[in-house]
């Protein structure tokens, strides 16, 4: 059992949260209630979710050595010693093989994005990784490969606007993430990252304010598009801006005053502020796009 638990520990489920960007081409145009579209789409987020535990477990793996200076990831299952090296690459090859399995049984071209994501991210592991700012560009590209798989699965063509905001948005998270490693750093003396010493706080503050300004002037022409108003008759979705800018300014809050941005899925989960406002965001978008729109 305690085997076990610390299986589910190595494969992080807590990170799928990312992979429901899958869905997000079926919400932003109405068709969540379709629900042959979202049956694929939930096969899609099984699968990315699979193969994605692959992929932390591979970079637990590579990182081992350096986790053990963390004072927190030393007490993952690889870095603490409850999982051999072994045993994790018999993991490796079990979650890559069942997810590609299911995503095989809505489309055999679907497989080709996941395994896209895959090379991706073993090229991440081993070495792209440890360029700076091509290390947060491919997790933003991990993003983007996510919605392109939710709209391939649906049939649904992406906006401009979508893959626009995905992207910017993965590199602001991605960023505050590298801010935590740097502060990190700066704290302990310890490199947890051998990027983080081409990092610096200045650098990241100025790219994370850029980025934020971009997010929200994005948002605000994509809610106000005539494209949007004429698709599905609704002219208030600008309003949904004021949730968006909230979010933003809490997450500076936690990255620039608390310094806790290490784990943005940790922060979804945990930080109430930032799970009532996301709610709150979903609850009017939903009921200006499929209920007054």
């Amino acid at each position: 059992m305690k085997k076990l638990k610390n299986i589910i520990i190595l494969a992080r489920p807590h990170q799928y949260v990312k992979n429901l960007f899958i869905f997000l081409p079926l919400f932003f145009v109405g068709q969540m209630n379709n629900i042959d579209l979202f049956y694929n789409a939930f096969i899609a987020f099984l699968s990315f979710s699979f193969c994605a535990s692959a992929v932390y477990i591979l970079n637990d793996y590579l990182d081992v050595e350096l986790d053990k200076l963390h004072p927190k990831k030393k007490y993952r299952p690889l870095a603490s010693g409850l999982i051999s090296k072994i045993e994790s690459f018999v993991l490796i090859g079990v979650f890559t093989i069942v997810g590609l399995l299911m995503i095989s049984s809505i489309s055999l071209e679907a497989i080709i994005i996941l395994l896209g994501y895959i090379f991706l991210n073993i090229a991440y592991c081993f070495y792209l990784k440890h360029i700076v700012i091509l290390d947060v560009v491919i997790i933003s590209i991990g993003f983007i490969l996510r919605i392109i798989l939710g709209s391939f699965v649906t049939g649904i063509p992406l906006s401009m606007w979508i893959v626009i905001m995905t992207f910017l948005l993965a590199l602001f998270l991605a960023l505050a993430k590298r801010r935590d490693d740097v502060v990190q750093f700066l704290n302990s003396g310890k490199v947890m990252r051998k990027v983080i010493v081409d990092y610096n706080l200045k650098f990241i503050d100025s790219a994370m304010s850029t980025f934020a300004s971009v997010i929200i002037v994005s948002y605000i022409l994509y809610t106000t598009s005539s494209e949007n108003y004429e698709r599905f008759n609704s002219e208030y979705l600008y309003m949904t801006t004021f949730f968006v800018i909230l979010g933003i300014l809490r997450y500076f809050h936690i990255t620039f005053v608390k310094n806790q941005s290490g784990s943005p899925t940790k922060v979804l989960l945990k930080d109430k502020f930032t799970a009532i406002n996301i709610i709150f965001w979903i609850l009017s978008y939903t009921y200006l796009l499929y209920i007054n729109g």
